[in-house]
């Protein structure tokens, strides 16, 4: 239970951190509030010294800490375009374009899939178990939530590819259509 708690914690600190750490800034009105869900399913406003509080009677921080710089740099992402397309030729990667068929229709990565990430799971037949898979999207905000999501049902080879379809466009890389 312990070991599945700490992975799912792990896939969503990676999702945070592909869609905040690469592509916002957090501003201090987000920075000093945060959400909560109550039991009856209300989302619930507290300023950001409360759930410090909190954390500090239930949490150690320094097991937190510890557990987050334990954690490599390229944890459940392919940072660099030329790592993606080794990962792809060397190891058979299956890219899948998580963006909607409209916009997978107006250039995609060569050789990508388009799963759409709302009915990722109504395909999960087509996204392997036994090699890796990498997701991208347009800005990597709906790849963080694939990559989370897939996390959950027990896919270990799945990796997000923070640049995108973007990063790859401003990279010069090519695109099919």
């Amino acid at each position: 239970m312990f070991r599945k708690m700490r992975k799912i914690l792990a896939t969503l600190l990676i999702a945070f951190w592909l869609y905040f750490g690469t592509f916002l800034r957090t501003n201090s009105t987000l920075a000093d509030v945060t959400t909560s869900q109550t039991a009856d399913g209300l989302e619930t406003v507290a300023p950001k010294n409360y759930v410090a509080q909190l954390a500090s009677k239930n949490l150690a921080p320094k097991t937190v800490q510890e557990f987050l710089s334990d954690l490599p740099s390229d944890y459940y992402t392919v940072q660099k375009i030329d790592a993606l397309k080794t990962l792809t030729k060397e190891k058979q990667a299956l890219l899948v374009d998580i963006r909607q068929p409209k916009e997978y229709a107006h250039g995609h990565i060569k050789g990508a899939i388009n799963l759409p990430l709302r009915d990722i799971t109504q395909n999960l037949d087509q996204i392997p178990k036994d090699r890796p898979v990498v997701l991208y999207c347009a800005t990597g905000y709906r790849t963080a939530m694939g990559v989370m999501a897939l996390q959950m049902l027990e896919y270990d080879n799945v990796r997000g590819f923070p640049p995108s379809i973007e990063g790859w466009k401003a990279a010069g890389e090519n695109l099919d259509s």
